[in-house]
């Protein structure tokens, strides 16, 4: 309750800064999108920059019956309508503009997830709290909670996806965010060929996590490529050609991830894996552990208005079976390709598959989807429908529409 009273009040502060800086604000739609209010000391030792934005989700699904048809009677629908994500951002520099650090907070019931003993009984309200340091050249070191170099479609934001939510590979298979310390660097070779290389250690629990880090560090390298340069604006990590980019741009990343004697079902993420006792009952607080390898390799492909992402996940074990909630092994697919046309209106294909070994049936997932980018990313409406089946044979059908704003 006390965590509670401090998010409220913290929320009402921001929101009474955010109207007393309205006045120094052009607004406009060159403006919309980019933050709410920008500051710069008048030494110019600091810089802020606030955003705020918001996902309001709608959602209907219907499961299949035990003969794998669907009954369309509205009893068996399932509705759910809510605020997906309601998130303030901060970022800017210190002394520096070497010197960054970038701050977001989740606030809605989503965001925040349940409350536990490892996270002191408070909700996770931290996504990002990082510091990002320039030190030499185009190394930088970034120190704090943020999200791993892992697969793209994560580190791509919520706000900037091209379907209305990501796929069922980054649900079962992302790294999510962790606690540690991230090198980063980039160099071109010849006049184009941009290489990028990321090395993380961190805690290897996940976000939030105060008590129960049991076992080693979590390790993760990443490399890119970009044989035709950088993206217009940095679309690589944005989804839908929205900039149209006039030559053709691609990126292919690969990623590997080493999680020493890790304690949960997903690596750093997913229920915490208990050891058994004798009578065949988990034990309480007291943690199994194994090693867990994850890879990814993806790409992203950009032309004139055409889009294309894939992605490959493979985890594996040193040892499967230990305690409840076993790590979960396997591999999945995941295939994105969408068009805008001139109208700002796009359309989107999305197939993804995850075949997990020994304790779960091989689940693929057809999605297509519709979005009108009003003012691009900041303010869109878009909606999908997705069919999924589980051995072949049909599971489950959901609609989705949403709506996004940020400032």
């Amino acid at each position: 309750m006390k965590n509670m009273k401090t998010a409220k009040l913290f929320t009402l502060l921001v929101l009474t800064l955010t109207i007393s800086n309205l006045s120094a604000q052009k607004i406009g739609k060159d403006t919309f999108g980019k933050g709410i209010f920008n500051s710069v000391a008048k030494d110019s030792t600091w810089s802020m920059k606030f955003g705020l934005r918001m996902q309001y989700l709608t959602s209907v699904g219907l499961d299949a019956d035990a003969n794998n048809n669907f009954d369309f009677d509205p009893k068996n629908l399932q509705t759910d309508t809510k605020v997906r994500r309601y998130r303030l951002k901060f970022d800017g520099f210190v002394l520096s503009p070497k010197v960054k650090y970038k701050i977001e907070l989740g606030m809605s019931n989503n965001d925040t997830g349940s409350s536990n003993e490892y996270t002191k009984l408070g909700p996770k309200l931290i996504l990002d709290a990082v510091l990002k340091w320039n030190f030499y050249k185009n190394l930088e070191i970034w120190a704090g909670q943020t999200k791993l170099p892992g697969n793209r479609e994560r580190v791509i934001s919520s706000a900037n996806m091209q379907l209305v939510d990501r796929s069922i590979l980054n649900r079962e298979f992302t790294l999510d965010r962790d606690m540690g310390f991230q090198l980063r660097n980039h160099h071109t070779i010849g006049k184009q060929f941009l290489i990028r290389e990321v090395f993380a250690i961190t805690q290897g629990e996940g976000r939030n996590i105060t008590t129960g880090n049991v076992g080693g560090q979590q390790y993760t390298s990443r490399i890119e490529f970009l044989p035709y340069g950088t993206f217009t604006s940095k679309g690589d990590y944005k989804g839908g050609d929205l900039k149209r980019e006039p030559k053709p741009k691609l990126s292919v990343g690969l990623t590997y991830n080493h999680n020493d004697r890790a304690s949960r079902q997903r690596g750093s993420q997913g229920s915490i894996i208990e050891l058994i006792d004798d009578s065949g009952s988990p034990e309480d607080h007291v943690f199994a552990t194994t090693d867990v390898n994850t890879s990814f390799v993806d790409f992203m492909y950009k032309h004139n208005g055409y889009s294309m992402m894939g992605e490959f996940a493979y985890r594996n074990a040193d040892d499967t079976t230990i305690g409840t909630n076993p790590v979960k092994v396997g591999k999945g697919y995941n295939l994105t390709a969408g068009y805008l046309f001139h109208n700002n209106y796009e359309i989107t294909t999305r197939y993804s598959q995850v075949d997990y070994k020994g304790i779960a049936n091989t689940k693929e997932q057809y999605t297509v989807g519709v979005s009108k980018y009003i003012v691009g990313h900041a303010l869109k409406i878009q909606t999908d429908l997705s069919y999924t089946t589980v051995d072949g044979a049909s599971d489950g059908l959901q609609y989705r529409l949403q709506f996004e704003v940020h400032f």
